[in-house]
């Protein structure tokens, strides 16, 4: 029996403060010169706390976002009729498109804070107070940009995630009362998160991109494919990689120590179930379910 998943936002995966930053930074004058960079300069100039912009809009939807996904994803795993390679991606893939729906209005508040100027010269207060600013100012299409993009990045990306997570703890043996699961559990989970990064990372590049067009000046893409063209003829086929290292090096600790974490405490949680008579019965053989968490 594989085991089941319960997945969360793929929503802002790599360091922080320094994701957005690094891929939507302009090609003729580019602020940072990697991750390291990044992570240096920020705390140069706006203290620990610069690194940490944006945090609360993730935070803020987390738990909207993981009971979506684990309904939405259990109940087509169910639907679809057994467990199988497709299925997983099937039932992960409806969960990535489903949870786009709160999602995409999280990170483009999470986008416009990281990058707007610290101190008094701040546009926004917090996340909240940015989206209200864009909806007096833009409506509900504005508090949605990004949507498109968000959704051709979730819905394969959480695909990949429960198929490549299925096939990880199949293929290393991950079974209750196993002496190494929680190693295993961290290869996997880690694993996965990374595996689900690299099949949509440049679609992230654009979503970013989209969400912060007109925030200084004038907005320069017309939509997604003019967002794309315009990237790679300014700067190559590389820009559709910025901030991949830091997104990776987040990604699987990040995984990891969630999926092992949320397994040991639920395996604890049910214990053994009690029989018709009072008698005590193993748990059920599925296993217990894990999550990838909001990548925030």
């Amino acid at each position: 029996m594989g085991w089941g998943g319960w997945v969360g936002a793929g929503c802002g995966g790599s360091a922080p403060g320094c994701d957005v930053r690094l891929q939507v930074q302009s090609v003729e004058k580019p602020q940072y010169r990697g991750t390291l960079h990044c992570f240096k300069s920020i705390i140069k100039q706006e203290s620990v706390l610069g690194l940490y912009k944006g945090l609360g809009s993730p935070l803020m939807g987390l738990t909207f976002i993981n009971a979506l996904v684990f309904g939405v994803q259990g109940n087509t795993l169910r639907a679809l009729g057994h467990d199988s390679p497709l299925n997983q991606f099937l039932a992960g893939a409806a969960a990535g498109a489903i949870q786009c729906v709160i999602c995409c209005p999280m990170e483009l508040a999470k986008t416009r804070l990281q990058l707007q100027d610290a101190g008094p010269a701040r546009t926004y207060k917090g996340s909240l107070d940015c989206l209200a600013q864009i909806y007096g100012h833009e409506g509900l299409r504005g508090v949605n940009r990004g949507m498109v993009s968000t959704l051709l990045r979730e819905t394969p990306s959480f695909g990949v995630y429960f198929l490549t997570y299925d096939a990880l703890t199949r293929a290393l043996g991950c079974e209750p009362g196993d002496r190494l699961l929680v190693p295993k559990l961290l290869l996997a989970g880690g694993t996965s998160g990374i595996v689900s990064w690299l099949s949509t990372y440049p679609v992230d590049v654009v979503k970013s991109r989209l969400q912060a067009d007109g925030l200084r000046g004038a907005p320069r893409y017309r939509g997604i494919l003019d967002c794309v063209h315009q990237s790679y003829r300014a700067e190559g086929w590389r820009v559709f990689t910025r901030g991949l290292a830091s997104t990776l090096l987040r990604a699987f600790p990040v995984n990891a120590a969630t999926f092992a974490t949320v397994t040991v405490v639920l395996t604890y949680a049910r214990g053994e179930e009690a029989g018709p008579e009072g008698e005590a019965v193993p748990a059920a053989p599925a296993g217990p379910a894990l999550a990838q968490p909001s990548s925030l």
